[in-house]
């Protein structure tokens, strides 16, 4: 009872200094409430368990060839064929393909991201349905009926939890041609990785899973693979025996495992895999809240220190009449409780809206931040947060002994308050170093994303409207999906407002998948770069008028034209930057050049000779940077590869998206129409993540800063008030009040400038440590050094102004008579 007598008591203490009790609070909020919301993203994202049976041990398998760049690469059939036999640490092996599917039979035809598996993957994933069944080896073979199971996701948001979907039959277009397919089941809630997927067929589903070429070609990679680990064996056992597999199947085929390649396997855990990106950024961000915690706490420790030092007079007189120590400081963890207590609350509310916006922050490193929910270890970790604080206020100040008189305890207060001007200083520097590093590593994410915001593509890119048209096979032939494709281009090029028209394969910045494509290739009359036995370049399909359309010159030669047909001869175009390093002596045109990729015979591509009849401006369709493009062009009615409609507009590109979709739809009326946007939102998308970064890091830093000069100015006031007897006898002695002011001044820099000296000192430490950790991390620049310098020092100065300015005007008499 006595505690809730001295809570009570501190309620109405602190309702005296109202301003104290509000600046405490939501100093702790901002704290609390940053820190209480990215753990709550850093539980679900990082901590949480998988909904995947078993989860220790599942298993992600990846290749790599840092020879040829690739740092994750999926598997070919034959691969996964030669790793799964008779393998002693790994119970089972399942698979998974990413393919779009358009699906028509439930609404609207639409394109949807999928997945083609085997039998096995399910079971190998420890997956459960909610609706009807999965699909098991059963399902695997040619002459097996399609068969799809839906995602949970897909199921609630496009088909509203409809339990009557099960068995109804639909049908699969995809660039390879068309099949129908049943549903048989809806998946429980889980991670779609490594894909996003909102389908997921058994093989038959897929023409292409049919054929000759991904049955045995070892070099046509398009499958993820995931193993269980075997009763009783452990991660590095299994790693040891893949990687023994690995190598015999390298040396068994060395015509395509080449040794500057440098093939390898890893194998990983699922959830170490799935946490990849994300933990790294989350930690860091975890790391940066803590700060701002340190920041606050420090910042509050200075004004509850500020108001026991100016209580002492009471303390002392309350520790002469029999007050125990313990009794003491039981009074003053009352007041930081209620104090701590007001911050949580209002910590809890602010972190409410936190957690979406750092939720949609993380989805963009990590799928399980697509969904999180709000649970209650957002309240526990904010209250256990605030505890923490509290116990830090009480504990911080110096009590009078108790067996000191009245007297002793009232003339210590000047040493004391020596003692505790200290410990203020000391906290506000703590915080100028924590401000300063935040502050720096923001002013590197704003110079990044200023550097990538001024850097400009060398094409159109607000007047040019990307949609997406996937290729639908369904009762036409190869002809007649051509001719689709030209009559779209003819009747939109038609249309008023309509400058050009063409198609593609891939749309800049947006299509990772069609972006990332490249092979090797041979040129007749180009020096091979040396210990390279062949090139590599971008491989980019497009149709007549497509440089026209985004505004690029061609530099020698001619575009495509519609002559340049399945039949006809074989041509290509090349950016300048390939042209450059072939031909350096500006010969390229009418030169020839074939595909030597093994990974062509798969996918339909002729090795055949292919003559230069164009180079083109580089066009960098994959980073906002620009880089010198390595491009190889060639025309779409030659290789069939379509998908992608560009319009350049005279007027608002929006305002056409209907009367393009209507002329699509006249000439065929299940042709899906998606995604419309104009490359200029396509590109601010691809910057989403950098603007993101800025964002949340400077926000953090912006607050720290506040937080900061709070708190400089707090310590300046408190010396101030310390020192009214001191600035009145040298003001009657005749000092100008400037040089009173200057003191003060200087004080508060002195201060800032300790903490900017602490702080390079760390940030520099800091950065090298995590760089053993994390690859490309560099140390910021000396313009993010002085840029945040410069912050902190004019920050400092005005948390200087107003006490300084307050010291300037001490009355002399009354400074005299105060004590």
């Amino acid at each position: 009872m006595s505690f809730l007598r001295d809570l009570r008591i501190a309620v109405r203490s602190l309702a005296r200094v109202p301003a104290l009790w509000i600046t405490v609070a939501l100093t702790l909020a901002l704290g609390i409430g940053a820190n209480a919301a990215i753990f709550s993203v850093v539980r679900a994202v990082l901590l949480r368990p998988l909904a995947n049976r078993d989860e220790a041990r599942l298993l992600y398998l990846r290749q790599s060839a840092p020879g040829i760049k690739e740092e994750n690469a999926t598997f070919s059939v034959p691969e996964i064929d030669d790793l799964d036999k008779n393998l002693t640490t790994v119970s089972e092996m399942g698979s998974i393909s990413a393919i779009p599917f358009t699906v028509v039979g439930l609404g609207t035809p639409r394109e949807v991201p999928a997945g083609v598996v085997d039998g096995h993957y399910f079971e190998v994933m420890g997956l459960r349905p909610v609706l009807g069944r999965l699909l098991t080896p059963a399902d695997d073979g040619p002459n097996a009926p399609g068969a799809i199971v839906l995602t949970y996701r897909f199921w609630r948001n496009s088909l509203k939890a409809d339990p009557g979907v099960l068995g109804k039959n639909v049908r699969l277009e995809s660039g390879d041609g068309a099949r129908m397919a049943t549903i048989v089941g809806v998946l429980e809630p889980s991670v779609p990785y490594p894909v996003e997927t909102e389908i997921i067929g058994n093989v038959v589903t897929s023409p292409h899973h049919l054929s000759a070429t991904m049955v045995t070609g070892r070099t046509h990679r398009m499958t993820e693979v995931f193993a269980r680990l075997a009763p009783g064996a452990t991660l590095d056992q299994a790693r040891a025996e893949l990687r023994t597999r690995y190598a015999g199947i390298i040396a068994a085929h060395p015509d395509v495992y080449k040794a500057e390649d440098h093939f390898r396997i890893d194998v990983t855990r699922m959830h170490d895999q799935i946490n990849s990106r994300a933990n790294t950024i989350l930690w860091v961000l975890f790391a940066a809240s803590a700060l701002l915690f340190a920041i606050a706490c420090s910042n509050v420790a200075n004004l509850v220190l500020a108001r026991t030092v100016r209580r002492e007079p009471e303390l002392a007189v309350r520790s002469a009449l029999g007050a125990s120590t313990a009794v003491l400081r039981r009074s003053l963890l009352a007041e930081s409780l209620v104090l701590c207590g007001s911050g949580v609350v209002a910590a809890l509310l602010l972190a409410w809206p936190m957690v979406q916006v750092i939720g949609r922050y993380a989805a963009r490193f990590s799928v399980r931040a697509q969904e999180i929910q709000l649970d209650f270890s957002l309240v526990g970790f904010g209250i256990v947060l605030s505890l923490v604080a509290a116990i830090f206020l009480a504990y911080i100040p110096r009590l009078p002994a108790g067996n000191g008189s009245v007297a002793s305890g009232l003339t210590s207060t000047r040493s004391t308050s020596s003692s505790s001007n200290r410990r203020l200083r000391l906290f506000a520097v703590l915080q100028i170093t924590a401000s300063f590093l935040l502050l720096t590593g923001a002013a590197v994410l704003v110079r990044t994303l200023y550097t990538l915001e001024q850097t400009r593509p060398p094409f159109d890119t607000s007047h040019v409207l990307a949609i997406n048209l996937p290729v639908m096979n369904f009762g036409r032939s190869p002809a007649q999906v051509r001719d689709f494709y030209q009559e779209v281009r003819r009747r939109v090029a038609a249309l008023p407002g309509v400058s050009d028209v063409a198609t593609g394969f891939s749309v800049p910045w947006r299509d990772e998948q069609g972006l990332s494509i490249n092979f090797t290739f041979a040129a007749t009359g180009a020096a091979r770069p040396h210990g390279i036995e062949d090139w590599r370049s971008k491989f980019r399909v497009i149709s007549p008028n497509y440089f026209e359309t985004l505004g690029v010159p061609l530099i020698q030669g001619r575009d495509f034209r519609d002559s340049d047909k399945e039949g006809a001869e074989r041509v290509v175009i090349i950016s300048q930057a390939l042209a450059k390093e072939l031909f350096p002596n500006g010969d390229a045109l009418n030169r020839e050049l074939h595909w030597t990729d093994p990974v062509i015979q798969f996918i339909g591509l002729s090795p055949e000779p292919r003559r230069i009849i164009g180079v083109v401006a580089d066009i960098d369709d994959e980073n906002i940077i620009p880089a010198p493009a390595m491009t190889i062009y060639q025309p779409t009615d030659q290789e069939g590869w379509y998908g992608r409609l560009l319009v350049r507009t005279q007027t608002d590109p929006y305002a056409l998206v209907p009367a393009i979709t209507r002329t699509i739809h006249e000439i065929s009326a299940e042709e899906p129409v998606e995604h419309p946007a104009t490359l200029e939102d396509i590109r601010a998308e691809a910057l989403t993540s950098d603007k993101l970064n800025a964002i949340v890091f400077g926000g953090f830093a912006a607050v720290a800063l506040l937080i900061s000069v709070v708190g400089v100015a707090g310590v300046l006031a408190f010396s101030v008030s310390g020192r009214t007897r001191e600035f009145g006898i040298r003001l009657a002695l005749g000092a100008h009040p400037r040089h009173i002011m200057n003191d003060v001044l200087v004080q508060g820099l002195t201060i800032a400038g300790i903490g900017l000296a602490a702080g390079i000192l760390f940030g520099a430490a800091g950065t090298r440590g995590v760089a053993v950790y994390v690859a490309d991390v560099h140390m910021p620049g000396v313009l993010s050094f002085s840029v945040s310098a410069i912050i902190i020092l004019i920050a400092a100065l005005v948390a200087s102004a107003i006490p300084a300015a307050r010291a300037a005007r001490v009355n002399a008499v009354e400074a005299l008579r105060a004590e």
